[in-house]
């Protein structure tokens, strides 16, 4: 699939790119903007070519699975959203005294605050980066409020906003996360802080992009996560190191292909567009982008639904979890699984069938035994 262009002029890429995008979801849509954690949940998942696309291109996934009809109850409820963000006002309340008080300052007026407030997410990233430049050669405390970071993600720039960065006086840069969820004696819940973790080495990857240009500049591979002490509101931090987070992260985009080669392979006419198109004719767009199912994606993805309905249907072994599918190899399916079992297909060499059929074995040997020892009991046991 190519974008249409009505001019004669040939466009730059960049333009070309928007112009795709703009087509696949539909040119009256508002592209919806990827962030830390949606491209945490992508790096967790870089085989998925639907969801690179998808998000390459701002289509509204939640939206999209509602006109499949297919809903996620995906996303933190507004209650959440709501405490999240009084949290993080307490936190930042008086000049950032809390969260300087927590970083080790014991004067606030000692740090410089600077503005960031730019024209357009570029004006932003680039009075970011000056922020940046100016703290580290500066060599003093500052504390940048939402500062906007920008980062390439399968060809396309991808802009993000961490809670805070802080620049120390010996020119180490350090990500703040600020999170709702309690710190319960030290130590908060292992999925969450997890979850913290992946998202925060998004921001460290984008930070040391401009570190990397920044004389002195060092980006630090621990972040400071910020959350209530106990059940209380009152704010408490704990440093988590996220060096295996970022390896995996970068790894892992570096792996996606590039969302314009996704969208060159689609079949012309192809749209997004959940205003415009039916049910039908968005399921038909939808299924033209191969996907990489696993129960993973329950929890990080709004298709997750529609995806694992077609992966039940295509008796499809990823359903039963990634670690299942590495281990059965060759056998695409659960009925290739059972038949494998049987003997009745597979290669008698591989290691997953004889497994399997090793598996079978010792199951009718414990199904025996135990109609042997029913029969002797004089009744049956269920």
């Amino acid at each position: 699939m190519s974008a249409s262009l009505d001019s004669g002029l040939s466009p730059t890429p960049r333009t070309a790119r928007l112009q795709l995008f703009a087509e696949l979801r539909g040119p009256a849509t508002v592209p919806r903007p990827l962030d830390a954690r949606a491209l945490a949940a992508l790096a967790a998942n870089p085989g998925c070519r639907r969801r690179a696309l998808l998000d390459g291109a701002g289509v509204d996934k939640s939206a999209l699975a509602a006109k499949l009809g297919s809903p996620a109850p995906f996303g933190q409820s507004q209650f959440a959203i709501v405490r999240g963000n009084s949290f993080e006002a307490k936190v930042k309340a008086d000049g950032g005294r809390e969260l300087l008080r927590l970083i080790g300052v014991e004067e606030p007026g000692a740090v410089s605050v600077p503005d960031l407030a730019a024209a357009g997410p570029q004006g932003r990233v680039a009075r970011t980066a000056l922020a940046l430049r100016e703290a580290t050669a500066a060599g003093t405390w500052t504390l940048l409020d939402h500062p906007l970071l920008a980062l390439e993600v399968a060809g396309s720039p991808v802009y993000l906003e961490p809670d805070a960065v802080v620049v120390r006086p010996d020119g180490t840069w350090t990500v703040v996360e600020i999170k709702s969820f309690p710190m319960v004696d030290g130590a908060a819940d292992a999925s969450k802080v997890g979850a913290a973790a992946r998202q925060a080495a998004v921001y460290v990857l984008a930070l040391e992009r401009v570190a990397a240009v920044t004389e002195g500049a060092r980006v630090a591979q621990s972040v400071l996560l910020v959350c209530p002490k106990d059940f209380s509101n009152v704010p408490t931090a704990s440093v988590v190191d996220v060096r295996k987070q970022r390896a995996v992260t970068r790894r892992q985009l570096a792996r996606l292909t590039r969302v314009d080669e996704i969208a060159d392979a689609l079949p012309e006419g192809t749209s997004f567009d959940v205003v415009e198109r039916s049910a039908a004719e968005l399921t038909a767009a939808v299924e033209s982008v191969p996907h990489q199912y696993a129960p993973e994606c329950l929890a990080a993805c709004e298709l997750a639904f529609h995806c694992r309905a077609r992966s039940r249907e295509a008796d499809a072994v990823e359903t039963l979890g990634r670690s299942v599918r590495g281990e059965l190899g060759g056998l695409p399916t659960v009925g290739a699984v059972l038949a494998a079992s049987r003997g009745e297909a597979g290669d008698p060499e591989d290691p997953a069938v004889a497994a399997l059929c090793r598996a079978r074995a010792l199951r009718e040997e414990a199904l025996a035994a135990a109609d042997v020892s029913s029969e002797r009991g004089g009744r049956s046991c269920r």
